[in-house]
């Protein structure tokens, strides 16, 4: 062991670089799975994320006026409050959509427990925000995210305010925030908005409610908090509780569909740097085959090559390990940009310290398994120098090369196109593994693709209608003559007439939405990826979720039962259905007719022209009907992915640097392999400049064939992977949109010019090295 330990020591000193960059690679693939798993933890748990940014609370009470709600924080098991806030029921307006807002009276100071995480804009009194106000003559108001969607209200928006007694007010959006509650929910669950008390004495000069905060101690005690809470205050005084897990179970769907998503990402990224790792840690037990040798000829037997190999190696790697997790504990906060927030957010969250230990330590088992395989075929290497001078480093010149050199071929490309894929054997490997961090990466812009397909084709993803209109009034205009007030807007194509009612599927073990949408003349144009469109009495189209809840397909009969009386439909196609999980099934209002000759459209879908402001026309509606109408803006799945999009961007600079570790370590292994015909070629007349092109053209070709071969698997897998994704959502197949063409090549010519930047600085060493025909360039 004594003479091992010496052997490990003086190879150390001797080969100083080596080690340094097995240290560094090592370090850098923790850092890159530390990283990977800080955006995951972001991305997928939005819920947590926002209620650990905004130290939130566990339970909301709602109170009538008058409660005493101070006796609340000395409740066993309360550890702050936040509040309470005065409230007011009011109903706000922008661009002609309206939602029940929740508006509380809060300081200029936000505050500590319970604080609103401000998106966009600023918190009410910022300087900017009061100067602004006191020009228009307006209060501010910041709105809860949901709900300013709903109301497409942005920061320096106007909105109208409603308050109890019927009186409007307008008042000036400052800002849009997050909380860890119940998001708003268009004719159920109210948004919150926060003012200043003035402001709020000017709306509802009236009593006005109270709501607190209570952050417990211990949020496994919540119902047990909430009945000593409400005894507290009295029965009788309490209107509403709000717990945690009604808010996470809100948002629950968005942590599902984003966890699946980037798990795969994550298993991929730890495959890749898994990789990264034993190849660094192989090429150089395979660049110290000359050592093993010698130590042999001198007595060492293959047991001590073996534990010295493992030894050292365990060192470097638990080196790196630590230099990694250290650098980011310690400076991920820093980082600029998503990734930095990401890191920062992640030490918040459930999960942070298990991932920290667990993915060190994970990683060094990884690295010890493959550094013992490397180690053991160290212990079998035989001690005959000129054992594998007899071998040839690379491919015979084939006749194609020769006839390129004959023709003036430069013999750059010729011999670097020979280098970069020698055999078979030698070609797939390096592919390979320098391909699947490209695969990962194309992966992420399919997903990429896919969620600007929701934005910029929404008909394609089956939101064809932009805007659906409700009439406030059931004794209002005639259905025919509301109609023809909305075809006469401006930018809106078709107005289609529709009805949603529950249905009851076959043994009234569940039950489905049944939609009437457009006429016979008109038809509504769903996004049908499977069979046809509605274009006959009787039929319908559906989602996914229909057809795996029921078990039929495309072409089979469908029997449900409508208040009471029964409703049998032809299934035609199936569509993509982003609503409902996809459990609907779509006709006409005219087959709905036929089973009930008075029904009337419940509401009607716009379809704009293309390139139309939704936020324009919803105001020109608006003015058209005379405030009569209910518009809303059509949901789109993509806003609750919308954070998804800067955590990819992310993972795609994560994922590059895990390839740039395998790129340095396969350029250094193949500048070394190739030692002997370097001196070969010099010896023929090949100048310095020609031998540095034929290194750096040979990564490059290699870089080449793994992008090719990487985008196109990672564009196959991606596609499937979303399709998989989307059919198990229900929303269904074919959602998925490949990356455009030029994005794709601007992916492989990345590759290419990183590979030929990464081997610039070995082929110009490479090229000057002076050669000699000795024992290193043989073994």
């Amino acid at each position: 062991m004594r003479a091992t330990l010496r052997w490990a020591q003086a190879d150390f000193r001797a080969h100083r670089g080596e080690a340094l960059f097995v240290v560094l690679a090592s370090a850098g693939v923790i850092a890159s799975l530390l990283l990977a798993g800080a955006l995951f933890g972001y991305a997928a748990n939005p819920w947590q994320r926002v209620f650990n940014q905004s130290h939130g609370a566990h339970i909301w009470l709602h109170t009538r006026a008058g409660a005493e709600t101070g006796a609340l924080s000395g409740v066993d098991g309360v550890a702050e409050l936040s509040g309470p806030y005065r409230t007011a029921a009011t109903t706000v307006e922008s661009r002609g959509a309206r939602a029940g807002v929740t508006l509380r009276a809060a300081s200029e100071e936000p505050p500590r427990t319970g604080r609103p995480v401000v998106g966009s804009g600023s918190w009410l009194g910022a300087p900017a925000d009061a100067a602004a106000g006191s020009a228009s003559g307006a209060g501010s108001v910041v709105l809860e995210t949901s709900v300013a969607r709903a109301l497409w209200a942005e920061p320096g928006d106007t909105v109208r305010v409603t308050g109890p007694d019927g009186a409007p007010h307008l008042l000036r959006v400052s800002g849009t925030a997050e909380v860890a509650e119940p998001r708003y929910q268009p004719g159920g669950a109210a948004g919150i908005g926060w003012v200043l008390p003035a402001t709020l004495d000017e709306i509802a000069r009236g009593d006005t409610g109270q709501s607190v905060g209570l952050r417990l101690q211990d949020p496994g005690d919540t119902d047990f908090i909430v009945q000593r809470a409400v005894t507290v205050l009295g029965a009788d005084r309490v209107a509403e509780v709000t717990k945690w897990q009604q808010a996470r179970a809100d948002a629950g769907g968005d942590d599902r569909l984003l966890g699946a998503m980037f798990g795969v990402f994550g298993l991929g990224a730890l495959l890749a740097a898994a990789l990264a790792a034993s190849g660094a840690i192989g090429a150089r037990v395979r660049g110290q085959l000359r050592d093993i040798a010698v130590l042999k000829a001198i007595g060492f037997t293959p047991g001590q090559v073996t534990r010295g190999f493992l030894l050292q190696h365990l060192a470097f790697a638990l080196l790196g390990v630590a230099l990694g997790t250290t650098a980011i504990a310690l400076l991920g906060a820093r980082i600029p940009g998503r990734i930095g927030e990401a890191a920062a957010v992640w030490q918040d969250l459930p999960g942070h310290t298990a991932m920290m230990i667990g993915i060190p330590v994970g990683a060094v088992l990884l690295i010890a398994a493959s550094t013992g395989l490397s180690a053991w075929r160290a212990g079998r290497v035989p001690p005959v120098p000129v054992a594998r001078a007899a071998l040839p480093s690379a491919a015979p010149m084939t006749a194609l090369g020769k006839r390129a050199l004959g023709v003036r071929v430069p013999p750059a490309l010729v011999l670097g196109w020979r280098a970069a894929f020698p055999r078979r054997g030698r070609t797939l490997v390096p592919v390979a593994r320098l391909a699947l961090p490209l695969v990962l990466i194309t992966v992420a812009l399919v997903t990429w693709s896919t969620l600007d397909q929701f934005r910029s084709r929404p008909a394609q993803m089956g939101l064809a209608a932009a805007l659906t209109v409700r009439a406030e009034q059931p004794a209002g205009p005639a259905d025919a003559e509301l109609e023809q007030t909305l075809a006469a807007v401006p930018d809106v194509a078709a107005v289609h007439p529709g009805a949603e009612m529950a249905a009851l599927v076959p043994g009234q073990t569940g039950t489905i939405t049944l939609r009437g949408l457009g006429t016979a003349g008109q038809p509504y144009p769903s996004a049908v990826v499977e069979g046809r469109a509605v274009a006959g009495p009787d039929e319908a189209v559906a989602g996914q979720g229909l057809l795996d809840l029921l078990g039929v397909r495309v072409g089979d009969w469908v029997r449900m039962t409508v208040g009471g009386r029964p409703q049998i439909l032809h299934l035609v196609g199936r569509t993509i259905e982003p609503d409902s999980g996809g459990r609907v099934i779509t006709t006409t209002l005219d087959a709905l007719r036929e089973r009930d000759l008075r029904l009337r459209p419940a509401y009607h879908a716009l379809e704009l022209r293309e390139g139309a402001d939704p936020r324009a026309v919803s105001g020109a509606l608006a003015a058209a009907a005379g405030g009569t109408l209910e518009i809303r803006e059509t949901p789109n799945p993509a806003d609750r992915l919308e954070p998804a999009r800067g955590v990819i961007g992310a993972l795609i600079a994560v994922l590059a640097l895990i390839g740039l570790i395998e790129l340095l370590t396969l350029i250094g292994t193949g500048v070394r392999d190739r030692g002997r015909d370097l001196l070969a070629l010099k010896a023929i007349g090949l100048t310095p400049r020609q031998i540095g092109a034929m290194i750096v053209t040979a990564a490059g070709l290699t870089a080449l064939a793994a992008a090719l071969v990487g985008t196109a698997v990672g564009v196959l897998t991606g596609t499937w992977l979303v399709d998989t994704q989307g059919a198990s959502s229900g929303i269904g197949a074919g959602i998925a949109q490949p990356p455009p063409l030029p994005l794709l090549l601007t992916v492989i010519v990345g590759a290419v010019l990183g590979a030929v930047a990464a081997a610039a600085l070995p082929a110009t060493r490479a090229a000057r090295r002076r050669l000699a025909d000795s024992l290193g360039e043989t073994l």
